[in-house]
């Protein structure tokens, strides 16, 4: 049995495989364990990370080879970062609309308020710059933070293991800190939940004007009698995608060809936004039921999966051409798109189409519908995309009153390259496209090796800091979690923002998905998580450049 012992006890590559897999697996199984609705969730990996150690060390051996680890935590730290940018890059722009600018300052506030506890902290109490820095990132609960920190740390190892200290300790407060301004802040307004959830469902019911609706316009337009359905495509191009026609009691395809008669009604897809000008085009217009598409016609949805198509307009395509059919709606990252002809296609996305039931085969097989295809690893992109991320993050960047340059660093660079790259889509013929599966594995797997290997490394003395006045650290992270976000959520609802929006904005401002959980366990509506995806993109950079700031700034 001397192999298993060698395994446990020493310090190579086999034994950090094996106490990596063991603090993943039984951390994860514990952070889904709960009291009364609050989980450590990812956490638990961190924690069984230190637990390992610190049991490693209390037997005598020495502790696993820091090199090896400090790969993996790089590594997994860039696998995660890059993964996000790649989910919310193609919704980052448009949450900056309506409200979305004022959450993100609110959320900005809270960022820079915590860094100033900490700066203020280390002025005026006797604490280690690492410590301080691990302790911002752990009141925070900001992983990539912590990375980028270290990376500025990098040429001080006993530094790195006291600011993966500092982050572990002040965790807990982290998590349940921002779970508690929810309630405190909830008594403070007496706020009723069902009042809150109606307040948001009306307002959302004012601002759907943008949101895709079927209409059906009865055609008065004398000037169009006679015209080709071709002709009306290009009078109403940006306001209207077209499907069918009904024409007495039976429906018709709208065909290019096709003309139009008096007393034809067209069936098609339209925001109320352009309602008003499709009746002074065409004819009076009204908000329809859907209705099924039966006889000769049929509604189908097709994902796109056939590689040539990805990054072509559908004038390129030309389904509508070739096909009596007709592109009436696109879904992409959970929204609707109003397809024109200049619209593009990409893969993953999905089209509806309404066309002759005897085309449905051949139009599947041009657009692929293939999940198989899709689900097939499109690694390239990845690959290069990281590389990008790392040569952008390498730069040095210039900050008046800061003794070196700061940088993006391993996490900031991919994290912005990711951004850009997921709100792109594509360059040239090189998709960047990955499943809601892949990546949330590829994020799963980053972030569970970045937790284990920081939990490996620092937990050798764990213990001992906190016997030896670690405790008072958790008090300065209470700080630092509490006040700003305590502070901010007070503006906020003066300002008459929702509540839970706000539940959703402080859980993005702190980057963690645990508060998010809870947040939305208070209502069934997507108050919550809509706000958190709008802040969480700014607030993840500005809590990565921030701690690798205030690293140079103290240390």
């Amino acid at each position: 049995m001397d192999f298993i012992s060698n395994l446990f006890m020493g310090t190579g590559l086999g034994s950090i495989l094996v106490y990596l897999c063991l603090t993943a697996a039984i951390g994860l199984y514990v952070g889904k364990l709960g009291i009364n609705g609050v989980k450590l969730g990812i956490a638990g990996v961190l924690f069984m990370g230190i637990l390992f150690s610190h049991f490693k060390g209390q037997a005598g051996s020495d502790p696993l080879n820091s090199e090896i680890l400090h790969f993996v935590k790089e590594f997994g730290l860039i696998l995660f970062i890059y993964a996000i940018g790649i989910d919310v890059g193609p919704r980052f722009v448009s949450s900056f609309r309506n409200d979305g600018m004022t959450m993100n300052l609110l959320a900005s506030s809270t960022c820079v308020l915590g860094t100033l506890i900490a700066f203020l902290i280390f002025l005026f109490a006797d604490v280690e710059p690492a410590v301080i820095t691990g302790i911002l990132c752990g009141a925070v609960t900001n992983t990539p933070g912590l990375g980028a920190a270290q990376q500025t740390l990098d040429a001080n190892s006993a530094a790195i293991e006291q600011a993966g200290m500092g982050y572990a300790v002040a965790y807990p407060f982290g998590v349940l800190g921002i779970i508690l301004t929810m309630l405190i802040i909830r008594g403070i307004f007496r706020i009723k939940l069902d009042a809150e959830v109606s307040d948001y469902s009306n307002k959302l019911d004012k601002g759907k004007s943008k949101k895709l609706e079927s209409v059906e316009i009865t055609v008065s337009n004398h000037n169009l009698f006679g015209q080709k359905i071709s002709y009306i495509k290009s009078l109403v191009e940006n306001e209207l995608a077209i499907s069918r026609i009904q024409r007495g009691d039976s429906f018709v395809l709208a065909s290019e060809n096709e003309t139009l008669q008096e007393g034809d009604v067209i069936y098609g897809v339209s925001s109320t936004e352009h309602i008003e000008k499709l009746r002074m085009k065409i004819g009076n217009v009204e908000i329809g039921m859907k209705k099924e598409v039966s006889g000769a016609l049929a509604m189908f949805n097709v994902l796109v999966t056939n590689r040539n198509l990805a990054g072509k307009t559908i004038e390129q395509i030309g389904i509508y051409r070739r096909y009596n059919a007709n592109i009436t709606r696109i879904y992409r990252a959970g929204m609707e798109i109003l397809p024109t002809k200049n619209t593009t296609v990409e893969l993953g996305d999905t089209v509806r189409i309404v066309g002759k039931r005897e085309l449905l085969t051949d139009i599947q097989k041009e657009i692929g519908n293939s999940v198989r295809e899709l689900a097939i690893p499109n690694t390239i992109p990845i690959f290069l995309g990281i590389f990008l991320g790392i040569l952008i993050g390498s730069i040095p960047i210039p900050i008046p009153g800061l003794p070196v340059p700061a940088k993006l660093g391993l996490a900031g660079g991919p994290l912005i390259v990711a951004l850009i790259l997921g709100h792109k889509g594509r360059i040239g013929k090189l998709d960047f496209y990955m499943t809601p599966g892949a990546n949330m594995m590829l994020r799963e797997l980053g972030i569970i090796l970045f937790l284990a290997s920081v939990g490996l490394s620092s937990g050798t003395n764990f213990v001992s800091t906190i016997a030896n006045g670690g405790y008072v650290w958790m008090l300065y992270g209470a700080l630092i979690t509490f006040v700003p976000i305590f502070l901010v959520s007070i503006v906020a609802r003066l300002m008459k923002f929702n509540y839970l929006k706000i539940c959703g904005i402080i859980s993005g401002s702190m980057t963690d998905p645990p508060a998010l959980e809870y947040a939305n366990s208070l209502a069934p509506i997507p108050a919550q998580s809509t706000a958190y995806a709008a802040v969480y993109p700014l607030t993840m950079f500005l809590r990565i450049l921030l701690a690798q700031i205030l690293v140079l700034l103290i240390a």
